[in-house]
């Protein structure tokens, strides 16, 4: 075993990365798909319950500070990515810019958000289908349990098949978000964003006052969380130092526009604010059965649970490249990185965080009395803040002490716009643990986090593996010594 940085490298056996390949397909419009179909679920549910907490004018001002800080995020990542371009994606850059127990702290975080965001979304997908079916309540935990199955099956099945349906649902999701937009228009009133009862003192712009925009920035984040998954694809993308950040960035100016789009339109019809800002779990469906007069709304309902589907097949895909990566590290015991043959996915990683995040809505679901949609959304914007918080100051980092990396690609924004989002981020953070209303979630999930920093403290650090990214930061570490290039082991 070799000690460095405080972590001890233990030898592996001569087939361990042969065991653990990844196979190489996705090209830019690919990673497009990924990035906007990780997130398009954000526009059919979960983000309207901000309106109810802030009122339309406090979660405009939520949207606003939430895009600025995704705008920052996803440049720097855009530089990032290329530069390191391995599957561990923000983990990779947090461990050469700020050591094992950074890298760590980073992917921990993201590791967090995919698993818990598979079970908001997953949540409210079985919403749409109990609506659909006419089941009991009783019997959500089947919905959620079935729709685990059949999309880890579809993500352990091959990474071309996985990247071909999330093309196809991430178009069929954009597509019937066309259809609301277009349907919408003849009946938007400008009155009904602004028709929830305001406060004593509070205008009907800001019917809770300023500070209540604060309670609304986790479900403004919900209009693009997981859009920085992308690196996360680095070692299955054809060509990721011109793909990557196209990918990147068209996938982030295609959700602005959803975004904003189905911010005003669905707040401008029918109920306005004062109904689908709190009053539904299915904001999208109740709209356009107002849209198209449909009154039923069975069919409807089926068509559109396809923009969560798109969400949830591709955050599963999020998630297994986290746990494989940090597993093959060492970080997560090394048996959750093997790859399935020939196909070349990780389908231990992918069942494991299956198996999580249902146990996640299990005991939420026994726990509480049912509705918990906005603590479970919560619970996963807090990972999501650490991990951007983390890869921001990575960013800093980089560009300050390690300047001699190949940037295939450099943010136009430079330092700015990480200083930008690293502030949005942990303000928004701090934002989690001031609403009584999900505070017992974020708790919990906080809890969570600090157990698996102990893990590391105690375990885990002192069985590690040279990884590619392993290798890639200490031959930086080494170079910036002085010292010897470090092998960096091949990725089949």
């Amino acid at each position: 075993m070799a000690k460095q940085g405080g972590v001890n490298y233990r030898a592996t056996q001569a087939d361990y990365f042969d065991r653990r390949g990844l196979k190489r397909y996705a090209g830019v419009f690919s990673l497009w798909a990924l990035g906007v179909g990780a997130v398009i679920s954000g526009d059919f549910s979960g983000w309207n319950l901000g309106v109810g907490q802030a009122g339309f004018g406090g979660f405009l001002l939520a949207v606003g500070a939430i895009t600025v800080m995704y705008v920052g995020l996803c440049f720097s990542i855009a530089e990032m990515s290329p530069a390191l371009p391995h599957t561990g994606g923000a983990y990779s850059f947090g461990r050469t810019a700020l050591g094992p127990w950074g890298g760590y702290v980073t992917g921990l975080a993201e590791n967090m958000e995919y698993v818990i965001t598979t079970a908001v979304v997953c949540y409210f997908s079985a919403a749409y289908l109990q609506n659909v079916f006419d089941t009991p309540e009783a019997f959500q935990p089947a919905w959620w349990l079935g729709l685990y199955v059949i999309f880890v099956g579809l993500n352990i099945l091959g990474v071309e098949e996985s990247f071909r349906f999330v093309v196809v649902i991430t178009l069929v999701a954009l597509g019937i978000l066309a259809v609301f937009y277009v349907s919408a228009l003849p009946h938007f009133a400008w009155d009904n964003l602004w028709n929830i009862e305001p406060d004593p003192g509070q205008s009907r712009y800001l019917p809770f006052g300023w500070t209540a925009a604060g309670a609304a920035l986790p479900f403004a984040v919900w209009l693009y969380l997981a859009i920085e998954q992308l690196p996360l694809a680095a070692e299955e993308s054809v060509d990721v130092k011109r793909d990557m950040p196209r990918g990147l960035i068209w996938g982030l100016a295609t959700l602005v526009v959803t975004g904003l789009l189905v911010t005003f339109l669905n707040m401008g019809i029918g109920g306005g604010a004062a109904y689908y800002g709190s009053q539904t779990e299915e904001p999208l469906l109740d709209g356009l059965k107002d849209t198209l007069g449909v009154t039923s709304g069975k069919a409807l309902g089926l068509v559109a649970v396809a923009g969560l589907i798109a969400s949830f097949h591709a955050i599963i895909y999020a998630y297994g490249r986290n746990i494989y990566s940090l597993s093959r590290a060492g970080y997560f015991p090394t048996w959750m990185s093997l790859t399935h043959g020939e196909r070349k996915t990780p389908h231990v990683a992918l069942i494991w965080g299956a198996v999580i995040g249902y146990g996640v809505l299990l005991i939420l679901h026994f726990a509480g009395d049912g509705g918990f949609g906005g603590v479970i959304l919560n619970m996963a914007v807090f990972g999501a803040m650490i991990a951007y918080a983390m890869q921001m100051v990575a960013y800093l980092v980089l560009k300050k002490r390690f300047a001699e990396i190949e940037r295939p690609y450099v943010s136009p924004l430079g330092s700015m716009g990480a200083w930008i989002a690293l502030v949005i981020a942990l303000v928004t953070l701090v934002a989690l643990f001031a609403n009584p209303d999900f505070r017992q979630g974020v708790i919990g999930v906080a809890l969570w986090f600090l157990a698996g920093l102990a893990y590391f403290a105690l375990y885990a650090r002192k069985r590690m593996v040279r990884s590619p990214e392993e290798a890639f930061a200490l031959e930086q570490q080494a170079g910036r010594a002085g010292g010897g290039r470090e092998d960096t082991p091949p990725v089949r």
